[in-house]
This record gives C-alpha cells, structure tokens and sequence, in this order.
C-alpha cells in the first residue's frame, strides 16, 4: 500500500460523536510488549487521533506525537490539530510494526498501541482488544494479528468441513470417502 504524506497544514475536521474504542492494560501492572489497542472507525489518521488523545489526556497526559508505518494508512498528515494542541505525526517503514501506534508524552512518555483494522468484525475487535490489553503481554502487534488470522482460518476450515457433513458430503461410519483410493491400495 502506497501512503501519501499531507504537506498541508493543520485541517479542522469534525470530531466524531462516538465514543473511542481503546483497551488499556491496567495501571500498575506487569508491562508488556504492548500498552493496549485501539480500534479506529476508518484509516482516516486526521479524523481518528483527535478521540485518541482526547480519551488519553486526563488519564495518561498529552499527547504531543505520533508514529505509525504506513502500510495500513493511505494519508499521513503531519500535524493533527486536536483538543487544545497540535499533534506532530511521524512515520517509519522498517523500524516500526505495521499493526502499531506509537504515541508520545511530555508527562509520561510513549506508549504502544495495537490497531486494530476498521474493518474487523465485533469479535475479532474484542479477542484482540483483551490479548492486547492483558498485563505482560509478550507478543507484538503483528504477532497478535497473524493469531488472530490463524484462528479464523482455523474456524473457516471447520466451518467448510461442518457445511460439508451437513450436505451429505460425510461418509458412512466405517468406510473411506474415497472408495476408489482404497481399492487401488487393496488390488
């Protein structure tokens, strides 16, 4: 995916009315690999970080910047007027995880975050929201996403087989669903 650097500057865009979706790992406990999730509505980095660090500011300071990879975000401005302030928005390809935001504070200094896709179901959001989110978590954002990807295609390939049975496709107890297979192996 290509991403576009915004060389404007800073844009008023509507605040959403919804609420931000965030997961946090509680405070005081065993640090992790990760801070916790969040689940953005869009890919829409403009849009979406003023609820971030508005949701962020009274319990863990404010926000003064942000770094993501750009694999999953089509426009990356530089700077995201928010509640109050100016957010500086930076961006690595390499050095960062593609499934992570990196955000800084003055107050207490940076923290990771797992984004989840906008597009992931309910589900998936709340399986990853809480792995994300447990104390001591030692898996990084990609490492959680390729779990939770097993995990789906683990639950289609029952799923298929399940289908399968139930159209009559199952053999008979006993007996192979492949006659001719067996057969060849007998003869």
């Amino acid at each position: 995916m290509t991403a576009t650097i915004e060389r404007t500057t800073l844009t008023e865009r509507p605040a959403s009315s919804s609420p931000v979706r965030l997961s946090l790992v509680p405070e005081g406990s065993v640090p992790g690999l990760l801070d916790g999730a969040w689940w953005p509505r869009s890919r829409d980095l403009a849009r979406e970080l003023p609820a971030l660090t508005d949701a962020l500011d009274v319990p863990w300071g404010r926000v003064t910047r942000v770094t993501v990879n750009p694999t999953h975000w089509p426009v990356i401005p530089r700077k995201v007027a928010v509640t109050g302030h100016t957010v500086h928005v930076g961006w690595f390809t390499d050095e960062q995880d593609p499934h992570k935001l990196i955000l800084l504070s003055y107050a207490r200094g940076r923290m990771d975050l797992l984004v989840i896709p906008p597009e992931a179901g309910v589900a998936t959001a709340a399986r990853l929201m809480s792995a994300a989110g447990a104390p001591g978590g030692l898996l990084t954002a990609s490492g959680l996403m390729a779990g939770e990807d097993e995990a789906l295609e683990g639950t289609e390939a029952r799923h298929r087989e399940e289908d399968w049975e139930s159209d009559g496709g199952a053999a008979p107890a006993g007996r192979s669903p492949d006659r001719r297979r067996d057969a060849t192996r007998e003869g």
